[in-house]
């Protein structure tokens, strides 16, 4: 039986050593082993984060704890702003109206970014925006908006909280919570953070603790002061997801060994060159820019002259590479090949190598061997600096 080579947005693979941190006998999350796992990871996880508030552990997917991040700063009838770029930022838009909120929408084409420019011209005929929600790394399209430049803009122009929606990036992307001003960060364990899916971990500024307190939205599983009271005793308020805070402190410990975040993140935007370099030497484009495209994930458009569903197949079943397809009005355009978490430039090289051979298998016209020579030159050009 062959390993699939999941070159997936998420979930991703999982390192050896986090399964088996993970297949560790499991205590009670009352006792006292469990308080100094909690507090000790909570500890490394910060700097992932560039933020010295906690962290909130949910045992939730993702978009749970984007829910909560939105119930327990926004009432009903207040004014929000959400910058969507894509599938995911459209999900900020659904929750946010779920809730009654009033939304305005700042939406820009999918494959683009959201420029300081396009937010304050937008927010700046607004009044009395509660919150400002956006995606720092749009899975559907592979943009990667600039968040710091955005967090700016919201400081000069209102008073309004920064929401983030981190999912797909934190863990491969640069994240400074404190420095940018961002009031609240939000991040799952199933994609660059190199885990199962099953938790998500939350961050809250000081200023958005204010907010926090003053809202009357009820909420009880989702209950962000119920999470903090229950962080202060290294504890969660309903049972966690143990055996998932076993591999995160594995995971932390893993990029201590790579040489610290900064290492991490160098990797990941050397990926992402690889596989850009690797796409334009075959002849295959792009859905972004360079300016704004995401260190995790490359959306790529379909080959001329292939079924791009036929091509995904071919590829999985022959060559057991796993590529996700497009989302929304994308589907059957491009497809997505993530390079986060627990993925090195030898994979990118594997997975353009059989991408080519699938491309022949296709009568695709190209230099067979142009990719990987391109993706070789650049990880080689990295390794002399």
């Amino acid at each position: 039986m062959y390993e699939n080579i999941l070159r997936h947005p998420g979930p991703t693979p999982i390192p050896k050593k986090v399964q088996l941190a993970m297949n560790r006998d499991i205590f009670s999350h009352r006792s006292n082993e469990f308080i100094e796992l909690y507090r000790e990871t909570i500890e490394l996880v910060k700097p992932i984060f560039g933020t010295k508030q906690e962290i909130l552990l949910l045992p939730s997917g993702g978009t749970a704890a984007l829910e909560a991040a939105a119930v327990n700063t926004v009432s009903v009838g207040e004014d929000v702003v959400v910058i969507t770029v894509g599938a995911f930022g459209d999900y900020f838009v659904s929750i946010c109206e779920q809730h009654g909120f009033n939304v305005h929408k700042l939406e820009k084409q999918w494959g683009q970014a959201c420029t300081a420019e396009d937010l304050r011209a937008f927010i700046q005929p607004l009044q009395n925006i509660k919150a400002i929600f956006v995606t720092y790394n749009e899975t559907s399209t592979g943009i990667l908006n600039p968040i710091a430049q955005l967090a700016q803009v919201v400081r000069e122009e209102s008073e309004a909280l920064l929401i983030v929606d981190g999912v797909s990036c934190v863990g491969g992307a640069p994240a400074e919570m404190d420095a940018w001003g961002v009031d609240i960060l939000v991040t799952g364990s199933q994609k660059a953070m190199m885990l199962p899916p099953g938790l998500s971990l939350v961050s809250v500024s000081d200023r958005a603790w204010q907010v926090i307190e003053e809202n009357k939205t009820p909420s009880y599983y989702l209950n962000l002061l119920s999470y903090r009271s229950w962080a202060e005793k290294g504890m969660t308020p309903n049972t966690p997801a143990v055996t998932l805070i076993y591999g995160l402190h594995e995971v932390c410990k893993l990029i201590e060994e790579e040489g610290g975040f900064a290492k991490t993140i160098a990797r990941h935007e050397l990926m992402k060159n690889m596989v850009r370099s690797a796409m334009t030497a075959l002849g295959i484009g792009l859905l972004t820019a360079d300016d704004y495209a995401s260190p995790t994930i490359t959306a790529i458009l379909t080959p001329e002259g292939i079924a791009l569903g036929d091509f995904l197949t071919h590829l999985k079943q022959h060559y057991h590479v796993d590529f996700a397809g497009g989302l929304g009005h994308l589907q059957g355009q491009i497809f997505r090949f993530g390079h986060m978490g627990y993925c090195f430039p030898s994979d990118v090289l594997q997975a353009v190598s059989l991408m080519e051979a699938a491309l022949q298998d296709f009568s695709y016209a190209f230099e067979p061997g142009a990719g990987v020579r391109a993706a070789h030159e650049v990880f080689l050009a990295a390794q002399r600096k």
